[in-house]
């Protein structure tokens, strides 16, 4: 099997690193065995082809939001309609009305919505509101859980070794960035992940205080990991029992693990939840969801950009194409046999591994064959070396995989004949590891 050269990706590196910081401009940095990341030309459907010309079936798709591939047709054309029209007015559009009322439609916690730019704007907003609803100040977030990279989110989101976490029942606060401001932290109490009775007796200690539970319905940023069951209606009763808000950051499984989310996946409603992502198949735009009275308690946070035209166009553009008949059978099928052939393959060449998925979102780890229960058992249990080997090698021979995280995202552009060679590929590697 033919290898790719990449000399024209580590020359544009090089020269990007002279002007720009950290030498990229999204989270997609290079893996730590990386000595470069790839640049990339273009992309067309589940592919995508790197400057030197390489063509790669893509499982990142842009980290999340390219639930319907690379330049999508119907796509392409709401936005130039949209530009023909102007990019940007700062008032209300008819268009806006129309996706407003479609969110609410689909999404089962909505009763209204507001729209920011990011996942980590939509965030911050759902903590402000949260505060201002219950007039109490503690979030919960959990270990292991990614909600955004202000000083107040970005922390316990990874950890180098488990005894970095601290004792169970009293967690590490870890921040991750130099000028994080500690005093930020006071507010945020961290948990382990799945393990309802410690979040029984946390909120029955400290109810009076805590205005909100912040989680990833499906632990996807780490991981991932799926909910125990039982375990998000378990929450769901205990926070209403505690006058305690309940806030889903679907900001990744938002329309990928159905058209209403995880929510409508699993059957449990929160009372804010966040989405961003594929909310516009790839271009900026982050809704906050949730019941009229949470949401009219008067919290604001406004932005020039909030809403903007273009964005709104490509997210009607997304819904209608997610909204065809077959579209989400299709996903589950190439998520269904993807996982499958590499679950064959594992058995094939005795490679312990566990694969699942939950809609268009497909998990891969290696070194355990069952679920995780929480992010202390990825630091116990996953095989980290052997991803990054397969990660590696996957992308030498024309496979893009997300480094470090287990996490792979199909699009409505991927095929059977790409699942085909995507299986062929890991063929060779798991016979050559």
């Amino acid at each position: 099997m033919k290898q790719y050269l990449t000399p024209n990706s580590k020359v544009l590196y090089d020269e990007l690193n002279k002007y720009l910081l950290d030498g990229v401009a999204s989270s997609f940095h290079k893996a730590s065995y990386e000595e470069y990341p790839l640049g990339m030309a273009y992309g067309k459907g589940s592919k995508l082809y790197d400057v030197d010309g390489n063509e790669y079936i893509d499982y990142i798709q842009g980290l999340g939001p390219m639930i319907l591939g690379y330049s999508p047709e119907a796509l392409n054309q709401a936005v130039i309609d949209q530009i023909n029209k102007g990019s940007h007015y700062a008032t209300p559009t008819e268009n806006l009305l129309k996706l407003s009322k479609k969110l609410v439609e689909i999404i089962p916690c909505a009763e209204m919505v507001s729209y920011q730019n990011t996942g980590t704007e939509a965030n911050l907003f759902a903590f402000r509101m949260a505060r201002a609803y219950t007039g109490k100040d503690k979030i919960i977030k959990f270990e292991g859980h990614y909600h955004g990279w202000a000083d107040e989110q970005k922390l316990s989101i990874d950890a180098e070794h488990l005894s970095q976490l601290g004792a169970r029942n009293r967690p590490n606060k870890i921040i991750h960035s130099h000028g994080q401001l500690p005093i930020t932290l006071n507010d945020i109490i961290v948990l382990p992940w799945n393990d309802i009775a410690l979040l029984t007796t946390t909120i029955e200690r400290y109810k009076h205080e805590i205005a909100g539970v912040i989680m990833e319905p499906l632990m996807c940023d780490s991981g991932p990991i799926l909910p125990q069951p039982g375990y998000l209606q378990e929450v769901r009763a205990l926070t209403k029992a505690n006058d305690v808000l309940l806030i889903f950051d679907e900001v990744i499984t938002g329309f990928r693990a159905s058209l209403g989310g995880a929510q409508a996946h699993y059957g449990v409603i929160p009372d804010l939840a966040v989405f961003a992502k594929a909310i516009a198949g790839g271009y900026p735009l982050s809704v906050i969801a949730g019941q009229r009275d949470i949401m009219t308690c008067g919290a604001h946070a406004s932005g020039t950009f909030n809403a903007n035209p273009i964005s709104v166009a490509a997210a009607l553009a997304t819904i209608e194409e997610l909204e065809r008949p077959g579209t989400y059978d299709h996903l589950n099928e190439m998520s269904r046999i993807l996982v499958n052939g590499i679950k064959d393959l594992g058995k094939k060449y005795n490679i312990c591994l566990f694969t699942d998925y939950v809609g268009s979102i497909c998990i891969l780890e290696f070194g355990i064959d069952h679920p995780f229960i929480d992010f202390r058992d990825c630091l116990s249990h996953i095989d980290y070396h052997t991803y990054d080997k397969v990660v590696k090698m996957a992308k030498s021979y024309g496979i893009r995989l997300t480094p470090k995280r287990g996490r792979l995202y199909i699009s409505k552009a991927h095929t059977i004949s790409d699942i085909q060679k995507t299986l062929d590929v890991f063929d060779y590697i798991f016979a050559n590891l």
